[in-house]
């Protein structure tokens, strides 16, 4: 989270490792009992949405995080941090996006209709993958941390960010803490620790200040050890 330094003292061993396991994401070797960052080895989800679909939640997604980048974090997201942002826009995104919802969201004065994303056709059990995130040790539930989001729930993408489309997560792990960015495509958002009462926790950077970033362990780029890669909704296709 680039608003400050991550404190703690870096395990040597932690950092070998992570770097085993990106390279395992770029290379087709597989090694055996070896739990990758990439969600690839989890059967297909039967509720995975279409293509159609993916792209009609992607907009949803994005733009459900763009209003809370706007006019600040609403009451019903309660979880503030950056994973919690990452579930609550998820599940926003695939619930129903009707009149109640739209006021409850600050979207009921959109004058053309148009300008919102399509509808989601969605049935009951692809309305429920929100309540349905996998936990590190394999049992489901409506809660995931940062780096079960990704292991578990998402596959992986590159560690090249032209890859990325909206809705994509950023992932950095800093030895001691893990932390989530999400491509917005325009830009990048993130939750990360408020600085003063009235701060919100929420920030936005531009895509070319974060690659040139003071602090280089942020920057997310092939070369740095702390980025480990672009992923992407294991329930999205594509």
């Amino acid at each position: 989270m680039p608003v400050r330094d991550t404190p703690g003292v870096h395990d040597p061993r932690r950092r070998a490792w992570l770097a085993r396991v990106a390279a395992a994401l770029v290379t087709p070797l597989v090694v055996s009992n070896v739990h990758a960052l990439s969600g690839t080895t989890a059967a297909p989800d039967p509720d995975a949405l279409s293509p159609e679909q993916s792209a009609a939640f992607r907009a949803w997604f994005v733009r459900i995080v763009d209003q809370q980048m706007r006019n600040g974090p609403t009451p019903r997201w309660t979880q503030r941090d950056c994973a919690g942002l990452v579930r609550f826009a998820a599940g926003e995104a695939l619930r129903p996006h009707d009149a109640k919802w739209l006021r409850a969201n600050g979207m009921s004065g959109v004058a053309d209709a148009s300008r919102l994303p399509p509808e989601l056709q969605l049935s009951s059990s692809q309305r429920a993958l929100a309540n349905r995130w996998t936990h590190i040790d394999g049992s489901v539930g409506p809660y995931a941390s940062a780096i079960a989001l990704v292991q578990r729930n998402s596959r992986f993408v590159a560690k090249d960010v032209n890859q990325a489309l909206p809705g994509d997560l950023l992932f950095f792990d800093q030895g001691d803490d893990q932390h989530l960015m999400i491509w917005l495509d325009r830009y990048i958002a993130y939750h990360t620790g408020t600085v003063s009462p009235t701060d919100t926790g929420l920030r936005a950077v531009a895509v070319s200040d974060l690659m040139q970033w003071k602090d280089s362990r942020w920057q997310p780029f092939d070369g740095n050890p702390n980025f480990v890669g672009v992923f992407r909704f294991a329930f999205l296709t594509p």
